[in-house]
């Protein structure tokens, strides 16, 4: 269940560039996309095919051709995490995170 949530947030972000999530979830979200972003800045058929396998098409073709090319003289902090008021149901601390 864990995989499926950090699996559709990731291809939120990849998608729009910008999600609003929990705190919690945010910081986790980063060190998840990370890899994957630095899979496709690297490029190459071995790369794509792992991506893949994470990734639905149209968010694969999103990050390898348009976030991958992006970033490729960039080493590391592809992700911004901006803290926002809490939620007023039950008080969770949320964020913005999104693509730099």
């Amino acid at each position: 269940m864990r995989q499926a949530l950090f699996k559709s947030l990731i291809v939120a972000l990849v998608t729009h560039g910008k999600i609003k999530t929990t705190e919690a979830k945010g910081k986790e979200l980063v060190k998840e996309i990370s890899p994957l972003i630095t899979k496709a800045k690297k490029g190459g058929l071995a790369n794509t095919r792992l991506l893949a396998r994470i990734l639905p098409p149209a968010a694969l073709d999103k990050i390898v051709k348009e976030i991958g090319p992006k970033y490729q003289d960039r080493s590391g902090g592809y992700t911004r995490v901006i803290k926002i008021n809490r939620r007023l149901r039950d008080g969770a601390k949320m964020c913005y995170v999104e693509l730099v």
